[in-house]
């Protein structure tokens, strides 16, 4: 994977300038480790897909150290196999 997917659904964000300079003068060489040439970080993003490809729940934020909490999608998930 080189971030093409995230890219595509606009889960991805642009480390600006400063922090590119950072990771580079910490020997953070984050386009390797991502497999990735772009210095670019994923969002956090979860989805419940039902089996007709709606989306019944989605959460994404765009702060990387903030991740969503699986529990909001419990009733999303109990409905679904409800339902199904």
């Amino acid at each position: 994977m080189n971030g093409q997917t995230r890219a595509d659904f606009g889960l991805r964000f642009a480390l600006p300038d400063y922090l590119v300079e950072l990771y580079k003068n910490l020997k953070n060489d984050l386009p390797t480790f991502n497999n990735d040439p772009s210095w670019t970080l994923p969002m956090p993003a979860r989805y419940v897909i039902g089996q007709d490809g709606i989306v019944l729940y989605s959460e994404v934020n765009p702060d990387y150290a903030r991740r969503p909490d699986p529990s909001h999608m419990f009733p999303v998930l109990e409905k679904a196999t409800a339902n199904a």
